[in-house]
């Protein structure tokens, strides 16, 4: 005799768990852009990433499975982004001290002189009156104001006789005479004497001296004694800057202004003012600088006196430790 089963007669036997009495659950899908997105983590990682966040809202919505791919992909976008900037900023930084080491090398090469082979320094190049000289004077405005009030002087022809005018810088550590070269720069001599005989130069310090071995000089002309000051207009280059083209390489290499030498200050070509300076020693200088004049004797023994005190402070070049003051400069 056999016992009842425990289910009844008819029940049939269970065949699943809870609400699927057919069988397991189906699985989900995964969502195809997380698969993308991890693929092209590996060859383009910018779209991984985009792809990656494209998959993760989807997942979020729909619930399909596919999370962990998503973010892999994200997650290795991210590292082979950060490992290329790496890289990239690595490699310009190597590159362009690669390209500085040649060009200290190269620089080293151009300026070092063979054992067999002496330096030769080049002196100022011969005059050869330019077809223009003199013909057109022009002293245009400046943005910067005059240090001190002032008339540009007038502009058009000059003349460039008589060859020569005599002045004197009379300063307060002796009177320096000059011989201004009305010759080679004509509109640099009338600009100078047009300040003298308005007073421009009166009590005004001499405000650099250099004391280098190669550049041995006294910078004057700034009423303002900063360096910066002008007489509101400037004025173009003369000699020895005219005996050049302007695309010639040799108007950048240092020639020699001898000792004695009256040169006009600047900051660029063209933009000559009022600062001028007096050599004491023969200076290295590119020929940007117009030569108006020479110094004589007694003028260069005041010079020599006023750079044996040397500078304040000590330094090569700064303000002399003996001030110098220009009284005024007399022009006849």
């Amino acid at each position: 005799m056999t016992s009842p089963s425990p289910y009844g007669e008819n029940q049939p036997y269970p065949t699943g768990y809870g609400v699927y009495p057919g069988g397991y659950p189906p699985p989900r899908s995964t969502n195809s852009l997380a698969v993308v997105s991890l693929v092209c983590a590996f060859l383009f990682a910018p779209l991984g990433i985009v792809f990656g966040h494209m998959s993760l809202s989807q997942i979020k919505r729909s619930g399909e499975e596919g999370r962990g791919l998503a973010i892999a992909g994200l997650v290795i976008s991210y590292l082979v982004i950060a490992m290329t900037v790496v890289v990239v900023v690595v490699s310009v930084i190597l590159v362009v001290g690669l390209a500085a080491s040649l060009e200290r090398f190269d620089a080293q090469g151009r300026n070092s002189p063979r054992p067999d082979a002496p330096t030769v320094q080049q002196p100022l190049p011969p005059f050869a009156p330019p077809a223009t000289l003199g013909s057109n004077c022009q002293y245009p405005a400046t943005t910067e104001p005059a240090s001190r009030p002032v008339t540009p002087p007038q502009t058009g022809r000059t003349a460039t006789t008589p060859p020569s005018i005599p002045a004197t810088i009379v300063t307060d550590r002796g009177d320096i005479g000059v011989e201004l070269d009305n010759a080679k720069s004509p509109c640099t001599v009338r600009n100078f004497t047009s300040l003298a005989e308005q007073g421009y130069f009166d009590d005004t310090r001499c405000h650099r001296l250099t004391v280098e071995p190669e550049l041995r000089l006294l910078q004057c002309g700034d009423p303002s004694a900063t360096g910066t000051g002008g007489p509101g207009y400037r004025f173009p280059n003369e000699y020895p800057s005219n005996q050049y083209r302007m695309a010639d390489p040799a108007l950048k290499a240092d020639v020699v202004y001898p000792r004695g030498t009256l040169a006009m200050a600047n900051s660029g070509l063209g933009t000559n003012g009022s600062q001028f300076f007096l050599i004491y020693d023969d200076s290295m200088l590119p020929p940007q600088y117009t030569v108006f004049g020479t110094i004589d004797a007694k003028g260069l023994a005041a010079l020599d006196k006023i750079a044996a005190a040397g500078t304040r402070g000590g330094s090569q070049d700064g303000e002399p430790a003996t001030r110098v003051t220009i009284e005024s400069v007399r022009v006849p």
